[in-house]
């Protein structure tokens, strides 16, 4: 992912993923709400977190498990054009450390950076 991104955001995203951190909020049976902490950025709005993810569990039987993972970004500068390929290398980071290796279908949304994308694992 950091050959794809200009190299005066690749120092800025290694110290992103290193330093990225979550809270949980809720936890429900069939679902987890986290906030996530992007260093260098906030929500615009509130100067909170600069985003969050939703994690809902779709069993399908006793061993069968499906995320659906929804990741709203709330940071005005992260939903920029120039700021795509970094909004999906931090997305993806969230995916491997929240759902880790569950099969997830993952809808992100901010901004014109908004994408659908699904992580399954071969059969």
């Amino acid at each position: 992912m950091l050959d794809l991104l200009p190299e005066s955001q690749q120092s800025e995203l290694n110290i992103i993923l290193q330093e990225l951190s979550f809270t949980k909020n809720f936890r429900s049976a069939t679902a987890e709400e986290w906030y996530i902490f992007i260093p260098g950025y906030t929500d615009t709005r509130t100067g909170g977190a600069a985003g969050k993810a939703f994690l809902h569990y779709n069993l399908m039987g006793n061993r069968d498990i499906m995320m659906n993972t929804t990741i709203l970004i709330e940071n005005e500068e992260l939903c920029t054009q120039p700021r795509g390929q970094m909004v999906y290398a931090i997305c993806e980071e969230i995916v491997n450390r929240l759902a880790g290796y569950a099969d997830t279908l993952l809808s992100v949304h901010a901004g014109i950076n908004s994408y659908d994308a699904v992580y399954k694992q071969p059969e």
